[in-house]
C-alpha cells in the first residue's frame, strides 16, 4: 500500500499545485549511455500510425520515472511523445485519469476505491509490487517523546493522515486489527504537507505517511509505531488508465507505453545509485535520504491477479463497513489487463 515520495524542501513541504506538467517528448528522454535495449520493434518504422499519439504519465509525488526516462531511454524511440504531470498523492491522480488528463499513473490501494466509490470512469491496468516485503514504504508515526506505545492506545488521539490514500487505509486497519474503529479516534485528513506541519508543532499524536516523510521525521526523533505491512497494510501499488486508452487503436501503443515505464523501474531495481540519484532530483531531497528509501521503493510490475483483486475487494469492504465511503465498490469490475498475460517487468530485456 505504498505510495510514491513527494517533492521536500528542507521544511518538508510539497508542491503547492496538485500537477504540474513537464515535457519529456520521445527524442529527449535519454542522456546517459545506460540505455534500454529491449523496445527495437515498437518504432515509427513498425507503427507509423503511433506518431500521432501523446500520452500523458501521472508522476505520483515524484517516483522517479521522468528522471530515470532521461537516464534510460526507455522511450527514446518509442514513436509516440510522452509528457508528464505531477500528483501531490494519489486522489488527484485517479480523478485526472477519470478525465483523461493523464493516461496511465501508479496510485496506492485506496485510490481506486475511493475513486470506484464516486463513480469515477478509470480502470486498474496493472499492479506494481515491492520486492522487498519486510520494509515498510509507509508507517503511523509519533512525535519524539510521545507517550503512546501501541496502536490500542492511539483511542481517543488525533491521527493526522492523507484522506484516501494509502496511509488512509493504513489507519483503518491498524484500528481494526486491534478492535478499535475510526470513530473512536479523531482522524484529521491533512495534506502531506499540512499534516508534516501538525505533526512538527504538535497539533497531532501520530501521523500516517510515507517515505521519505517518515525518513526524515525519524531523523528528527520520530518513532514508527506501527509498520506498514500485512495485516495493517498491503505491499503493492496499482496502475490506473482511463478508460480511453483501452480499447480501439490506441490500445496497443498503450501497451508499448506501459511496458517501456515497467522498463524502467527493472532497470532501476539493478541500478540503485542511479535510482537514489533520480528519487532526489525529483524529490528535491537530498542524495543520502533517497538513498535510505531505495531499498523499500524497488518493485516489478504484472497484470493483475485474482489475488489482487482480492486483496483490493477486501480492503474496500473494510472502507464501506467503517463508513469510509458511501458505495460498494466491485474491484473486479474495473480491473482490465493490457500486459501479456505471465508479463513480469523484472524480465525485460536490456535491463
Amino acid at each position: 500500500m505504498r505510495l510514491r515520495p513527494t517533492r521536500l524542501t528542507a521544511a518538508v513541504t510539497l508542491l503547492a499545485g496538485a500537477s504540474a506538467l513537464a515535457a519529456c517528448s520521445s527524442s529527449s528522454s535519454s542522456s546517459s549511455s545506460a540505455k534500454l535495449t529491449g523496445f527495437g520493434g515498437s518504432s515509427t518504422v513498425s507503427h507509423p500510425q503511433w506518431s500521432q499519439y501523446t500520452f500523458v504519465i501521472g508522476d505520483n509525488g515524484g517516483d522517479g520515472s521522468e528522471a530515470l526516462a532521461k537516464i534510460t531511454g526507455a522511450f527514446a524511440s518509442a514513436p509516440y511523445k510522452v509528457t508528464y504531470a505531477r500528483f501531490i498523492y494519489g486522489p488527484p491522480l485517479i480523478q485526472a485519469a477519470a478525465s483523461g488528463d493523464i493516461d496511465l499513473g501508479s496510485v496506492g490501494d485506496v485510490p481506486p476505491i475511493t475513486g470506484a466509490a464516486q463513480e469515477y470512469g478509470f480502470s486498474v491496468v496493472g499492479v506494481a509490487h515491492y520486492i522487498n516485503t519486510t520494509v515498510p514504504d509507509e508507517d503511523i508515526i509519533v512525535p519524539k517523546g510521545s507517550p503512546i506505545q501501541t496502536a490500542a492506545e492511539l483511542k481517543g488521539k488525533t491521527i493526522a493522515v492523507p484522506q484516501g490514500s494509502s496511509a488512509h487505509g493504513l489507519v483503518l486497519l491498524a484500528l481494526k486489527n486491534v478492535g478499535l474503529t475510526p470513530s473512536e479516534v479523531h482522524l484529521d485528513f491533512l495534506s502531506p504537507a499540512a499534516g508534516a506541519t501538525a505533526f512538527a508543532s504538535g497539533k497531532v499524536d501520530a501521523w500516517a505517511i510515507w517515505n521519505p516523510e517518515v525518513s526524515l521525521a525519524l531523523q528528527q526523533g520520530a518513532r514508527i509505531l506501527v509498520k506498514g505491512l500485512p495485516p495493517n497494510d498491503q505491499i503493492s501499488n496499482y496502475y490506473v488508465a482511463p478508460n480511453k486508452d483501452l480499447t480501439g487503436a490506441r490500445r496497443a501503443a498503450f501497451t508499448d507505453l506501459f511496458e517501456r515505464l515497467s522498463g524502467e523501474f527493472a532497470w532501476a531495481n539493478k541500478h540503485p545509485d542511479e535510482y537514489a540519484q533520480a528519487l532526489a532530483q525529483e524529490d528535491g531531497i537530498p542524495l543520502a535520504s533517497a538513498k535510505a528509501v531505495v531499498p523499500s521503493s524497488e518493485f516489478w510490475i504484472a497484470p493483475v491477479a485474482a489475488s489482487d483483486v482480492q486483496a483490493e475487494q477486501t480492503l474496500a469492504d473494510a472502507f464501506l463497513q467503517a463508513g469510509q465511503i458511501k458505495k460498494a465498490v466491485n474491484i473486479s469490475s474495473i480491473s482490465t489487463n493490457v500486459l501479456p498475460a505471465g508479463y513480469d517487468s523484472m524480465k525485460t530485456p536490456g535491463t
